[in-house]
């Protein structure tokens, strides 16, 4: 796949590119998950892991922003809530070339609790209005937000206007609002992602009553047909994330075509073809096969060949020695799949 750009892409661009958008998931969403992605859907907008402010400013950790120039439009997210160093991270993002830098305010783990960031801070949006002002002060990229729509107690009714507000007044003009409370105290972070129940309705009513802001919505999204009637009751994004992730062919295939009115044609085998010299490469450069194939076991779930397709590549990517040649033969397994063949369990 030749890249769409090799530098930042414009702000219309990701504005536009983020009608549909796939969610920073971590131990997901790393570079290796990205550049498959991006070979699926050359539109859609792509999100790092979080990667904490602490780690890159104290700590340093600078690989963590790297990324394949194919990747673009691509956007990092960020996790803290100190100004100043969020501030500096930003920065650091902006310098090596991220379309978007996104703040976390939705992440529900005890560790990012633990040092005041994710979903902790829509209790203080006074707080989170200060990190946006510096961190836009930082750079000229744009700064957007990933929220949800309340916490524990509190009434989203009230809450996520008033969160809205603040931090737009601080600049912000795009928000990604995942549909569902956080609890941070009785939920796990994946029972976070299920339990407490979507409200689809309060974030449309948020876009009609904001509509000078860009809102996306996210949650339970697990087709393109949910996000093209999001997008027709008048959102302006979607964001997908674990139906991306786990069924990315699904998502992402058609994307170009139903979501941006492009042309292109792609099949997951051909996207499985094109992984390979980005494969050759990551293995010439001392990386193993797992690394990459492990976000490749999901692109034919639920068509012929794709129970096989799964167990080649997981039973034997670990192993020493292993190469292109064993997706090569992992997809010997799967039929050729043009659209019209039935989809199998």
């Amino acid at each position: 796949m030749g890249p769409k750009s090799q530098a930042r892409s414009g702000f219309a661009e990701v504005q536009h590119a983020a009608r549909l958008s796939v969610a920073p998931m971590m131990d997901w969403t790393d570079r290796h998950c990205r550049y498959l992605h991006r070979i699926l859907s050359r539109e859609a907008l792509l999100y790092t892991e979080m990667v904490t402010a602490p780690a890159l400013v104290q700590g340093g950790a600078l690989h963590l922003l790297d990324y394949n120039p194919e990747e673009h439009p691509v956007a990092l997210q960020l996790g803290g809530s100190d100004p100043q160093e969020l501030a500096k991270a930003t920065r650091l993002g902006a310098d090596v070339g991220y379309d978007e830098i996104n703040l976390n305010v939705g992440c529900p783990s005890d560790r990012v609790q633990s040092g005041t960031f994710g979903a902790v801070l829509m209790r203080q949006p006074e707080l989170v209005a200060d990190c946006v002002a510096a961190m836009a002060e930082a750079s000229d990229v744009e700064v957007t937000i990933k929220c949800r729509i309340g916490v524990d107690e509190q009434e989203p009714e009230e809450v996520l206007p008033d969160f809205l507000e603040k931090t737009s007044a601080a600049g912000v003009t795009r928000f990604t609002i995942h549909a569902r409370k956080a609890w941070l105290q009785g939920l796990s972070p994946k029972e976070n992602r299920d339990i407490p129940p979507l409200d689809y309705d309060l974030v449309k009513r948020m876009k009609a009553a904001y509509p000078h802001l860009h809102i996306s919505i996210n949650g339970g999204i697990a087709s393109l047909d949910l996000a093209e009637e999001l997008l027709a009751a008048g959102l302006d994004g979607v964001m997908i994330g674990r139906a991306a992730y786990h069924n990315p062919a699904d998502i992402l295939v058609e994307a170009d075509r139903r979501i941006y009115g492009g042309a292109r044609q792609i099949t997951a085998h051909d996207a499985v073809r094109e992984m390979l010299p980005y494969i050759e490469r990551h293995l010439d450069g001392g990386g193993k096969l797992h690394q990459i194939t492990r976000h490749m076991l999901g692109l034919f779930s639920g068509r012929p060949g794709a129970r096989a397709w799964r167990r080649v590549l997981s039973e034997n990517a670990t192993k020493p020695g292993a190469g292109v040649a064993l997706v090569e033969e992992a997809l010997s397994h799967v039929a050729e799949f043009d659209g019209s063949e039935a989809r199998s369990a």
